[in-house]
């Protein structure tokens, strides 16, 4: 799975914020308003960004299986294709899968959570 740059990171928050799909207009629109995400986007100032550099971010994360384009409507509407919480779990198992000594990276990983997180992660283990 690959990484997300830094647009194409805010306009999934944008995306697995919302309830509904979302134009790239209307994407554009949201990046614009919250100007402290927007200005923070290396080279792009929210209230600069062309909604055809909104259309080829939405492009790539099409291409990437992360947003699905609604048929048929003009203009096009885009969605998440999993929630965020999925796509998290996704990237942590690529990692884990990637790792030539899983079991250092599980204790390096249960070791840097808070006694909460490993309370819940206890929970969740002994349910399966």
């Amino acid at each position: 799975m690959a990484s997300l740059g830094e647009l194409e990171r805010a306009v999934m928050d944008l995306l697995w914020a919302g309830q509904e799909a979302a134009t790239a207009n209307k994407l554009r629109d949201l990046l614009a308003q919250d100007s402290a995400a927007a200005d923070g986007i290396a080279g792009h100032q929210g209230k600069d960004l062309a909604v055809t550099t909104v259309l080829t971010v939405l492009s790539r994360l099409e291409k990437k299986g992360l947003v699905e384009r609604e048929r048929g409507t003009r203009p096009h509407r885009y969605q998440a294709v999993s929630s965020r919480a999925d796509h998290t779990a996704d990237l942590m198992h690529e990692a884990l899968g990637s790792a030539p000594d899983r079991e250092a990276v599980l204790a390096r990983f249960i070791g840097s959570v808070s006694e909460s997180e490993a309370a819940t992660l206890r929970k969740l283990l002994s349910k399966n």
